[in-house]
């Protein structure tokens, strides 16, 4: 059973850096070929790509937070990163891991928050 945890989410000042992590167990054997994404979710707004990363390097990012934002992973341990620098108010909101696996993976989501 695939699991998707999140961390290193808080209370930032604008203009502030955080570095999301997110871990998955259970998909050791095509970890390194899935797509990991960041997606996130603000209050009364829909879920939105933020950025994502194939298994060839390749990477996208919403124009929002290209410049800003960049997304990392390792193999090795099933992780995938955020850092997220230069942050905004609008950047406020729960922030969601995805893997693109066998099937689509899911974590509970991290609260961001940007505010002075």
């Amino acid at each position: 059973q695939v699991q998707v945890v999140e961390s290193g989410g808080g209370l930032v000042q604008p203009g502030g850096s955080l570095r999301l992590s997110c871990v998955a167990s259970g998909a050791e054997r095509w970890f390194d070929v899935a797509t990991v994404a960041w997606y996130r979710q603000a209050p009364g707004m829909e879920r939105e790509l933020v950025t994502r990363l194939d298994d060839g390097g390749r990477t996208r990012y919403d124009v929002s937070v290209k410049g800003r934002f960049t997304i990392s992973r390792d193999n090795i341990k099933n992780t995938v990163h955020l850092l997220m620098n230069s942050l905004k108010p609008e950047d406020t909101a729960i922030y969601y891991c995805n893997l693109q696996g066998p099937e689509h993976y899911w974590g509970q989501g991290t609260q961001v928050t940007v505010s002075s």
